[in-house]
């Protein structure tokens, strides 16, 4: 065949060929990834923590909401929660504890995977068992806690991950194999048993008990590929998998956060109120927004800065999804939506909502700032700990320092 008969790809086949090759190789948004699991867990254990006193009122069997009425609501959609398998004061108990634990451990990020249906379970568990508590930041944190399980949010930034290099260093100086993970295969036995039990008794069934026997399956799968010192290409097809669910479910999470933001904008333009530029005085002067009255009288006395600060809220939220492709139109919104919901979170009382809506706003943070902001972690937990200093693992400077080396080509850098 001459040359001539050579097909040469076009250009279109080559940015097919880098996308997938992108897509595929290997996880994106890793920080970002991380600092949503850090962002939620840690809301939901703060709002657990804070409602503690108050837990039989809200999800117990003291709250208005009594366990029949849950039980018929459930019955009829069709929702997953824990406290529904008994009205026992013991078990609410132990649910809302586990709920705590899970938090904190999926926080810290250990055993992220097995963590984050643990604390998606929790979730559901408790705002499905009393849907009419909350602010609409626990809307964020019901589907963020379920797109959370299909993320590989543990690879930067967890306890797995300091394993994962000490591991890997271990196996550099020794050069025998990878040791193993007891605690995963220890932790995998036990939810096995428990999803056994919860089987035999019936108390979960359809498409929920098919994923959570999915999930425990897909990983003990996962385990048995990887414990293969050559696995070849069972095990690249296992990373490739994981790799795809990961970018689909971030993909998701960023539509989420834009389609939060869009629908709420133009719902404002269409209120009088919005319209004429006074929608920020009323909330301001409710009794139920107002933990600082004296704060808000002082934001309003000027009329013209309401009038602003309402068409700037309108303006940034219906502007905010046309702008994700530009990066720099981008960035400076995120710093005005993220000021706006810290305003609101000390002037109308609503610190857990500003929480979830700043963890959803994570995901289109630039990496190199979040690598700025661990690295002033490091720098600040070295002087705090200086006996740990030698014992971290180098953190990344820079966009391209922080890629693994599949993502380190032209197309792959943003």
């Amino acid at each position: 065949m001459s040359s001539r008969d050579t097909v040469q790809p076009t250009r279109v086949e080559k940015m097919l060929s880098a996308g997938v090759q992108r897509i595929t190789a290997s996880p994106l948004g890793r920080y970002q990834s991380a600092v949503i699991r850090i962002g939620f867990s840690a809301t939901w254990l703060l709002f657990l923590l804070r409602e503690f006193p108050h837990r039989q009122e809200l999800y117990g069997p003291d709250g208005p909401w009594s366990w029949g009425l849950a039980q018929q609501l459930v019955a009829d959609n069709h929702a997953f929660t824990a406290l529904m398998w008994s009205d026992g004061q013991a078990w609410f108990e132990i649910v809302y504890v586990v709920a705590v634990l899970a938090s904190v451990l999926l926080m810290l990020g250990w055993h992220t995977r097995a963590m984050s249906v643990l604390f998606m379970v929790g979730v559901l568990s408790l705002q499905n068992r009393s849907i009419f508590v909350g602010d609409g930041g626990d809307n964020v944190i019901h589907l963020m806690s379920i797109y959370l399980v299909f993320l590989r949010c543990g690879q930067v930034w967890s306890l797995d991950a300091r394993r994962a290099a000490r591991a890997r260093a271990r196996q550099e100086t020794s050069g025998g194999p990878t040791p193993e993970d007891r605690g995963g295969v220890a932790l995998w036995w036990v939810v096995g048993l428990a999803l056994a039990a919860i089987t035999f008794t019936g108390d979960v069934t359809g498409g929920w008990l098919s994923l959570f026997w999915g999930l425990w399956a897909a990983q003990g799968v996962w385990w048995g590929v990887n414990r293969r010192a050559e696995a070849g290409d069972p095990r690249l097809l296992c990373d490739v998998v994981g790799n795809v669910v990961h970018n689909a479910a971030l993909l998701v999470i960023m539509v989420e956060a834009c389609l939060i933001y869009a629908t709420a904008g133009w719902y404002k333009i269409q209120g009088s109120r919005w319209q004429d530029g006074t929608a920020v005085y009323y909330p301001l002067h409710l009794d139920y927004f107002s933990p600082w009255p004296a704060l808000a009288d002082l934001l309003t006395t000027f009329g013209p800065m309401v009038l602003l600060v309402t068409y700037g809220t309108v303006a940034v939220q219906v502007a905010f999804p046309f702008t994700v492709f530009n990066r720099r139109v981008k960035n400076v919104l995120l710093v005005f939506m993220i000021l706006e919901h810290a305003v609101i979170a000390v002037v109308l009382g609503l610190p857990f909502f500003s929480l979830a809506m700043i963890a959803a706003d994570a995901v289109f943070l630039p990496t190199s700032f979040l690598l700025r902001v661990g690295g002033w972690a490091a720098r600040a937990r070295g002087r705090v700990s200086p006996g740990t200093r030698e014992k971290q693992v180098p953190v990344p400077r820079t966009a391209e320092e922080a890629q693994t080396p599949t993502e380190r080509t032209p197309t792959a850098r943003t």
